[in-house]
C-alpha cells in the first residue's frame, strides 16, 4: 500500500519568507517530530535519523534525503530513502496578495508492515507540525 498525501496551507509571509524555512535542512528537520537528529552531508544531501514507533521496529531509522527538482522560491522536490521506506516529497509556494500558499504533496511506499499505517495516521500531523514552524518562523523574522 502506498500513502499520498497532500495539504494546502496559506500562511502570511512572502515566498522569499517561506522558502527561506523551506530551504533551511535544520529548520525543516526541526519541524518534524520523529527526526531525532540529522547530518547534512557536503555534496549536499542529508541523512534524517527517524524513530518510528512501529511494532516489531521501534527504533532509529536513517533516511537519506536527496533534492531532485529545485526551483527558487517556488519548488522543490526530494527523495528520502531508507530500509524502511522511499518517500517522495514536494513543497509548491504560490505567491498571493497577502502571503503565499504552500502545497506540501508526499508519497510513501513502506518496505516492511506497518510503515504505510504509521504515515498514514501520522503524516498530518508532521504537516500540522511543518505549518505551526513555518508560522513560528514568520512571527521571529517579521521586523
Amino acid at each position: 500500500m502506498v500513502v499520498r498525501v497532500e495539504r494546502v496551507v496559506e500562511v502570511p509571509g512572502s515566498c522569499e519568507q517561506v522558502w527561506s524555512f523551506i530551504s533551511d535542512p535544520a529548520k525543516r528537520a526541526g519541524a518534524i517530530s520523529v527526526v531525532e537528529r540529522f547530518e547534512v552531508h557536503d555534496d549536499g544531501h542529508a541523512t534524517w535519523y527517524v524513530t518510528l514507533p512501529i511494532p516489531l521496529m521501534d527504533r532509529k531509522v536513517a533516511f537519506e534525503t536527496r533534492e531532485r527538482q529545485r526551483d527558487p522560491p517556488r519548488y522543490v522536490e526530494f527523495t528520502g530513502s531508507s530500509t524502511v521506506a522511499h518517500i517522495v516529497g514536494e513543497h509548491e509556494l504560490e505567491e498571493l496578495a497577502d502571503g503565499t500558499r504552500l502545497t506540501n504533496r508526499f508519497v510513501v511506499d513502506g518496505k516492511l508492515p506497518g510503515v504505510e499505517r504509521f504515515f498514514s495516521r501520522n503524516l498530518g500531523d508532521e504537516l500540522d507540525n511543518l505549518e505551526a514552524a513555518i508560522r513560528a518562523d514568520l512571527e521571529e523574522t517579521d521586523p
